[in-house]
């Protein structure tokens, strides 16, 4: 180019060029500048294996001036997670409020609340044993197992209540109810897992999908129907004890007045 007396000057004396890549258009999310990051999931790998590696690979290579959301497929996957946890909490809360009202005790649901852990064992354990995943459906099958389960500790509970309201101690009582409610558990249980064992095995059109909540509910199921039955009743005798002490004297007092009126009847 030529400078103001009209001599010739060579371009790179005034300037440096530099070649670089950049995208043919910017992208904006938020009101900020954005690029999307697409990955695929290699085999064996579940989306909650992908989200928490691409969290891993955010926080090394970006500093604090860059953050990170998840869209699509993944930000479904995390809201719908976030909001099945609440649904199952929720349903703890209902489930043990319901509970108290019908038994007019806080103590007793909290016993048949036990069973609640045995069953989410049971279908944690299941699905890992049948190389299933924890995924919406199996979270789904988790929550109905809240319902599920807790019939056994309700029979069992409450048998138990009406035998040691008729005099027997509580240890009595317990394995009593135990014994006779052994077969309307199994029967119930076992009427459930038939009915579910379709979904289990995946039949039907779309029924792959759905595999993983029959595994949870039929492994909850058989694992806590199995567990119930000597866990339940542990539990119960070990609550129970201070109740049964702090009724002993209002019933041994009603007791002794009883007997002093027919001892004055008779003498009478």
């Amino acid at each position: 180019m030529r400078n103001r007396t009209g001599q010739l000057i060579q371009l790179d004396n005034l300037v440096s060029v530099s070649e670089q890549a950049n995208p043919p258009q910017l992208f904006r999310f938020n009101r900020y500048s954005a690029a999307t990051i697409s990955a695929g999931l290699a085999s064996g790998y579940t989306l909650s294996d992908g989200i928490k590696a691409m969290d891993e690979i955010a926080s090394q290579e970006l500093d604090e001036s860059f953050s990170t959301t998840l869209a699509g497929a993944a930000r479904d996957f995390a809201e719908s997670s976030s909001s099945l946890v609440f649904v199952f909490v929720l349903a703890l809360v209902l489930t043990y409020l319901v509970l108290a009202a019908q038994f007019e005790s806080f103590r007793d649901p909290l016993v048949i609340m036990f069973t609640v852990p045995l069953a989410v064992a049971g279908a944690l354990l299941s699905l890992w044993y049948f190389g299933q995943t924890i995924n919406i459906f199996s979270q789904i099958g988790q929550i109905m197992l809240v319902g599920l389960v807790t019939k056994n500790g309700i029979l069992i509970v409450e048998f138990a209540n009406q035998r040691k309201a008729a005099g027997l101690s509580v240890m009595e009582a317990v394995r009593g109810a135990a014994a006779a409610r052994f077969r309307p558990i199994l029967m119930t249980s076992l009427a459930t897992i038939l009915g579910v064992l379709p979904i289990a095995l995946g039949l039907g059109s779309g029924g792959e999908s759905r595999v993983s909540m029959g595994i949870a509910v039929v492994g909850g199921l058989i694992f806590s129907g199995g567990l119930t039955l000597y866990v339940i009743p542990a539990i119960y005798s070990y609550f129970s004890k201070e109740i049964q002490q702090a009724q002993a004297a209002p019933e041994l007092h009603r007791a002794s007045a009883a007997v002093g009126v027919q001892t004055s009847e008779v003498a009478g």
